[in-house]
């Protein structure tokens, strides 16, 4: 197959390249040119720019031909317009990378891919920070409109993984199996409680080998794309995490804080404490426990989780952590919560 990325320098667009080269795929990418990769003259590089506005816009994008496209890297719907509208005639089946974001309603679980999703209130926004699931399904839409049946939408929830740059995952790796990247820190990690609570996510290389799979096959439609709700918890995780530390001779142990604690002393879910997601937010209550039985009746598969962990905690060893954890708990403000615990 010959495959065009739209991105595919980093995190799901690298997993997804190294998955096509090995399975023998004729691979070209189109990014910015500004990350550096390891394929060497495995691939062809496009360079330019989603926004067609900014020179040199899709310019590189307006000779070739290609079996499937793989958009990892869509968020405004202007942008995307005028990619399909661009690749109509010479795409035979295109992948745009979405999210579960795109929902109106995560109050609830098991929502599917049937449920209705987000409009964007202001037609004209391109701010991804402030709309970011609307301008999602903005985009889903602008896909639909050119592509048809030729059009599959895949909407991962958090993805996790070696290579991943926001560290929403490695950092509960690193305060348990590495918390020396983290700076001086305690010996017991807050964890929000409860340990019931529902957490999902999907290792970017099980949903990397899955996207190329459909891609080859031309599937279209829509799927969420993560882990079966309820298939683990955070104590679960928690668990995982310490009988690993356990037997690397570390000693961290977790300190499970009652989340009004937590939201008392000012700690922000979701990015000081990834994976937290507070109960008493009735809004994002189904959040963590999407349905993905139509991706799993698709094919999806999942890999253990200690094989995640143990993959992230040997990457988190070779990767420069200097510039990381800056938006995680800090040590200082874990130590206050583990004093007046």
């Amino acid at each position: 197959m010959k495959l065009l990325v739209l991105g595919g320098t980093r995190f799901l667009g690298r997993h997804l390249v190294d998955s096509a080269l090995a399975a023998g795929h004729e691979v070209t990418i189109f990014s910015r040119g500004r990350e550096p990769t390891h394929w060497g003259d495995a691939v062809t590089r496009l360079v330019g720019n989603r926004d067609p506005d900014i020179a040199p816009g899709l310019d590189a994008l307006e000779v070739g031909e290609w079996d499937g496209v793989v958009d990892t890297s869509g968020y405004v719907p202007r942008h995307i317009r005028a990619a399909a509208a661009l690749l109509e005639d010479r795409v035979a089946h295109y992948l745009f990378v979405s999210s579960l974001s795109v929902y109106a309603d995560a109050s609830r679980a098991d929502r599917n891919e049937s449920a209705a999703l987000a409009p964007l209130a202001d037609l004209a926004s391109e701010n991804i920070a402030a709309d970011y699931g609307a301008l999602k399904a903005a985009c889903e839409r602008e896909v639909q409109s050119v592509f048809g049946e030729r059009a599959l939408i895949v909407r991962p929830g958090l993805i996790v993984g070696p290579h991943d740059p926001t560290d929403r995952f490695a950092y509960w790796v690193a305060r348990f199996l590495r918390p020396e990247l983290l700076g001086d820190r305690e010996s017991r990690a807050v964890v929000p409680a409860p340990a019931s609570r529902p957490i999902q996510f999907i290792d970017a290389r099980d949903l990397a080998g899955w996207m190329l799979d459909l891609a080859l096959a031309r599937i279209p439609g829509a799927f969420n794309a993560c882990s079966p709700p309820r298939r683990w918890t955070m104590g679960a995780l928690i668990d995982a995490l310490v009988s690993r530390a356990r037997a690397g001779g570390s000693a961290v142990l977790p300190k499970w804080i009652d989340e009004s604690a937590l939201a008392a002393a000012g700690v922000e879910p979701w990015t000081e404490l990834p994976l937290w997601i507070p109960q008493s937010d009735a809004a994002t209550a189904g959040f963590m426990e999407f349905s993905c039985a139509k991706a799993q009746a698709q094919g999806l598969q999942f890999r253990p989780l200690e094989a995640t962990l143990d993959d992230v905690t040997a990457w988190l060893a070779t990767r420069d952590n200097d510039a990381a954890w800056v938006r995680t708990l800090s040590a200082a403000k874990e130590r206050q919560l583990l004093l007046s615990a």
